[in-house]
């Protein structure tokens, strides 16, 4: 199947969880124009986190579904999963204002692959945040975003490059160790 109910599921979960966990640091701003009375009687909670959402969402589940659907191309089964505990946790951590949050957006199980195609499979993710990332550099450089939209774009190719970093280092459990630790293996 190529995407089974459950992993729905845990895309859906996944974005509600990113959007909260994000909601604190992507705050929505007024329009210029906007109209104070309308802008406040709108529930800040729920719009700080459908715009929170929109901005971390696409970059961690399309990172997500990239490692997935690298996999079932080299034949693999491949499964998304959201890590509801670390989910419980992080959104814990952010109900007692903990003053540092971590964060495992999502991962990817699947059967075993040589390492070249798992090499491949562990890059798959980054490099859909570095295309987010030149994609949002070159809408914006080339105003091919609307006004309003600007700083969301800004904001979702700020995030997306620092996913496409922090994932690529070589540390243990991170895509980084993965892609390199797979590359050596074949020399």
């Amino acid at each position: 199947m190529f995407i089974s109910p459950q992993e729905i599921l845990d895309i859906v979960i996944m974005t509600f969880a990113v959007g909260y966990i994000f909601s604190g640091l992507f705050k929505r701003q007024p329009a210029e124009d906007y109209d104070p009375l309308t802008y406040y009687q709108k529930s800040s909670f729920w719009e700080d986190l459908k715009y929170s959402a929109m901005i971390a969402a696409p970059a961690i589940v399309l990172h997500e579904l990239s490692h997935k659907f690298v996999a079932m191309g080299f034949g693999a089964q491949a499964t998304l999963h959201a890590p509801y505990y670390m989910y419980a946790f992080v959104i814990f951590l952010k109900l007692i204002n903990f003053p540092l949050l971590f964060f495992v957006g999502g991962y990817v199980s699947h059967t075993l692959l040589l390492p070249l195609p798992s090499a491949l499979v562990a890059i798959a993710g980054p490099l859909t945040n570095l295309v987010i990332w030149l994609l949002c550099i070159l809408l914006i450089k080339n105003k091919l975003v609307n006004r309003k939209h600007y700083r969301m774009v800004g904001l979702m190719g700020k995030l997306n490059m620092f996913l496409f970093i922090f994932n690529m280092l070589p540390v243990p459990g991170f895509d980084g160790f993965n892609f390199f630790a797979s590359l050596i293996k074949l020399l």
